[in-house]
C-alpha cells in the first residue's frame, strides 16, 4: 500500500467516502449500480423507494466519485465510478463472511 504525501488530506477523503457509504440506504445504491449502469426509477423500484430520494443520494455519491452517470436519450444510468469502487466493497463483503477468529494478541482491552 502507498501512501499519500498529502496524507491529512487523504485521510479526510477516505473517512469522507466512508461516511458516504455509511449509510445503508446509499450503500445498496452503489450495489444496485454495481453489475450495470441502472436508471434511477429501476434502482428506486428495486429498493422500494422514491426516485427523488434516489436521486438525492446519486448526487452525493457522485459528487464523492462513487458512482459515474452517463445519459442516453432522455434517461441517466448510473454505474460504480471504477473497478476500485466494486473491489472495495467486494473486499469488504468477504471479510465480513470470514469467520471471527478468537486470538490472543496480549492487547487486552
Amino acid at each position: 500500500m502507498s501512501i499519500p504525501p498529502d496524507i491529512d488530506n487523504a485521510v479526510d477523503e477516505l473517512a469522507d467516502l466512508f461516511h458516504l457509504l455509511g449509510d445503508p440506504t446509499r450503500l445498496r445504491i452503489v450495489l444496485a449500480c454495481l453489475a450495470q449502469p441502472t436508471a434511477v426509477g429501476d434502482i428506486a423500484g428495486a429498493l422500494n423507494l422514491s426516485s427523488s430520494l434516489v436521486s438525492h443520494h446519486l448526487r452525493l455519491l457522485r459528487a464523492a466519485r462513487i458512482v459515474k452517470a452517463e445519459r442516453q436519450g432522455k434517461q441517466v444510468f448510473y454505474a460504480a465510478a471504477d473497478a476500485h469502487i466494486s473491489g472495495l466493497l467486494s473486499n469488504m463483503f468477504e471479510h465480513i463472511a470470514e469467520p471471527i477468529l478468537e486470538t490472543t494478541t496480549g492487547l487486552d482491552a
